[in-house]
C-alpha cells in the first residue's frame, strides 16, 4: 500500500527519554540540536544517525513552532521518521527560568580539578541552552 501524498510531506517526530515518550507528532519541519550545530530536517531527507548536543529541538507544524530543551543523546532520521533518544527533554513552557539562571550562576564557581572544570563547562552549556529556549516563550511578568 502506497502512502498518501499528504503523509509523504510530513515527518513523524518521536522524542523518547528513559522515563517516557515526550513527543510523538507529525511535523512539516524539524530542527535538531546536533553536537556541531543545528540540523534542519524536511520530509524525504536521506537517512542519518547523529549525536545530539545540548540545545533546542524545534518542530514546525503549519505556522506553529514547538520548542524543547534536549540534553544530548542521539537522533535517527529514516523514512520520514525523526527519532530522538535523550536523557532529558523538556518543553520550553516547562523550563523554570529562575532555576536555569541559578544553575548557570553555580556553574561559574571555581573548580579545583580538570574533571570538575569540564563538568562545570557542560553545566554552563546546559543552563545557557535552557535560558535561551525559555526566553522564546511568552511569560507573564
Amino acid at each position: 500500500m502506497d502512502p498518501s501524498p499528504t503523509s509523504q510531506r510530513l515527518l513523524q517526530c518521536l522524542v523518547v527519554t528513559p522515563e517516557r515518550s515526550v513527543l510523538d507528532e507529525a511535523a512539516d519541519f524539524v530542527v535538531l540540536p546536533m553536537l556541531d550545530g543545528e540540523l534542519g530536517v524536511l520530509p524525504g531527507r536521506a537517512p542519518l544517525i547523529g549525536r545530539l548536543g545540548f540545545g533546542e529541538l524545534r518542530t514546525v507544524v503549519g505556522t506553529a513552532t514547538h520548542r524543547f530543551y534536549i540534553d544530548g543523546g542521539f537522533a535517527q532520521v529514516r523514512g520520514n521518521v525523526v527519532t530522538v533518544l535523550t536523557s532529558k527533554a523538556v518543553a520550553a513552557e516547562e523550563i523554570k527560568l529562575a532555576s536555569a539562571e541559578e544553575a548557570l550562576k553555580s556553574a561559574h564557581k571555581a573548580a579545583p580539578t580538570p574533571a570538575e572544570q569540564d563538568a562545570q563547562l557542560k553545566a554552563q552549556e546546559r543552563a545557557r541552552a535552557q535560558i535561551r529556549i525559555a526566553h522564546h516563550v511568552s511569560r507573564p511578568d
